[in-house]
C-alpha cells in the first residue's frame, strides 16, 4: 500500500468518532406526515445555522423564523411543488469527521402518490452544501460519470439477459423487456444523488420506470458504490482536505450557496443561489430578513457577470410573468455586487452580498 494511501486511511478513521457535537432532532412541530431533521452544532452555531436554513428552505420552502408552520406550507400543497409532500423519516449517515450525510425518505402526493429518498451532505468546516462536482479534478468529472454510467448499464443488461432467456415470457415480462430497453442510464454528476459512508461514497441513479411502470421494475433505483481509495486519483483537492479530516477550505462553486447583504445599504436581504447550469442559466431565491417571504431569481452568469429577472407574480389574465425588477451585477471572490432595478419606476438601487463563511 502506498504510504499516502496509508496516512489518509489513518487519519480518516481516527475522524468519525469526532462528530459527538453534532446532533440532529426533529423540526417542530412534528406529526404523522412530518418528520423533517434540525441539526444541533453548539460549537459552530453559524455552520448550525446555515445547514439548517439551506434544508428548510431548499426542501420545505420555508424561512426560519418564519411566522407560519414550516410543516403547514408543505402539506397542505402551500409551495411551488403544487401538491402535498410528506416527510416521514430521516437518518444521520457515520461519514469522516468533516462531513454530514442525511437520509431523508417522504411522499410527494399529486395525481398519485410518490415515495422518494433524498440524501443531503454539508461540509461541517462552512456549513455549505457539498456539490458533486467539487469533489473531483475537472478533468475527472466525466471519467466518475462513465463509471456511474457503466455500472447501471451493466445491471440492466445483466437484468435484461435473464429476462430475454425465459422461452415463454408473459405479457408481463415483455413489458419488463421493453421498459429496461428504454432506461435512461446516462447520468451524470449534476442529476444524481448521492452520500458519504465511513469509508466509501455512494451514488443513487434513479429507476427505470415512470409511475405508472413501477410495480413492474424489480430493479428499482440504482447504488453505484466506490471506496475513497480507488477515487485517489480523481479527487479535486477540496475533496482530499475534506476527506481527510483537515481544516484546510479550498474553493468551491458558486452552487448551493448562501449569501447576506443589503439592497440600498438599508434593506437587509438572504440569497441561496440554487444552480448555476453548464450553459450558464442562473436560479437562486432571496428574501427580505424582515418579511421572510420567498423571491424566486432567474437569469445568466456569463464569466463573471450575473443578469436577473425577478418576477412579481403570473398573471392568469396575460398567461405570462409580470416583472418586478433586473438585477446586473459582478461575482468579486466572495462579492456579488451590481444594481436592483425597479422595471416599473426604473429606478436603480444598489446591491452588494457577500457570502456566509465560517
Amino acid at each position: 500500500m502506498k504510504k499516502g494511501t496509508l496516512i489518509f486511511l489513518l487519519i480518516s478513521g481516527l475522524c468519525f468518532s469526532q462528530q459527538k457535537t453534532v446532533k440532529i432532532t426533529d423540526l417542530p412541530p412534528k406529526t404523522e406526515d412530518f418528520n423533517f431533521p434540525k441539526i444541533s452544532y453548539p460549537e459552530k452555531p453559524l455552520v448550525e445555522n446555515k445547514i439548517n436554513t439551506f434544508l428548510q428552505v431548499d426542501q420545505l420552502e420555508y424561512i426560519p423564523g418564519s411566522e407560519i408552520s414550516a410543516s403547514k406550507l408543505v402539506s397542505t400543497g402551500k409551495t411551488s411543488y403544487s401538491n402535498f409532500v410528506y416527510f416521514y423519516s430521516w437518518e444521520k449517515l457515520e461519514t469522516p469527521k468533516n462531513i454530514l450525510s442525511i437520509a431523508i425518505d417522504g411522499e410527494a402526493s399529486g395525481a398519485y402518490p410518490e415515495g422518494f429518498s433524498i440524501w443531503k451532505n454539508f461540509d461541517l468546516r462552512t456549513g455549505n452544501f457539498i456539490n458533486a462536482k467539487d469533489l473531483f479534478q475537472p478533468q475527472s468529472v466525466k471519467t466518475i460519470e462513465n463509471l456511474i454510467q457503466k455500472n447501471v448499464k451493466k445491471t440492466v443488461n445483466d437484468f435484461l439477459v435473464q429476462l430475454k432467456s425465459e422461452k415463454n415470457p408473459s405479457d408481463e415480462v415483455s413489458e419488463q423487456i421493453s421498459m429496461y430497453e428504454d432506461c435512461f442510464t446516462d447520468f451524470t454528476l449534476e442529476g444524481i444523488e448521492y452520500s458519504f459512508a465511513k469509508d466509501t461514497i455512494r451514488f443513487i441513479a434513479g429507476r427505470c420506470s415512470n409511475h405508472a411502470m413501477r410495480a413492474l421494475d424489480e430493479l428499482g433505483s440504482h447504488a453505484v458504490e466506490f471506496s475513497y481509495t480507488a477515487l485517489e486519483k480523481h479527487w479535486s483537492s477540496y475533496a482530499k482536505n475534506l476527506l481527510s479530516g483537515s481544516g484546510k477550505i479550498d474553493k468551491t462553486s458558486l452552487d448551493n450557496k448562501l449569501y447576506q447583504g443589503k439592497i440600498d445599504g438599508k434593506y437587509p436581504i438572504t440569497v441561496l443561489i440554487n444552480k448555476v447550469y453548464e450553459d450558464g442559466s442562473f436560479s437562486a431565491k432571496y428574501w427580505y430578513d424582515k418579511n421572510k417571504k420567498l423571491i424566486q431569481w432567474d437569469g445568466k452568469l456569463k464569466g463573471n457577470h450575473i443578469s436577473i429577472i425577478e418576477n412579481a407574480y403570473y398573471s392568469e389574465e396575460t398567461n405570462q410573468w409580470i416583472f418586478k425588477a433586473l438585477v446586473e451585477a459582478e461575482v468579486q471572490g466572495n462579492k456579488i455586487v451590481g444594481t436592483w432595478q425597479d422595471f416599473k419606476t426604473k429606478k436603480y438601487l444598489k446591491l452588494e452580498i457577500r457570502r456566509i463563511i465560517k
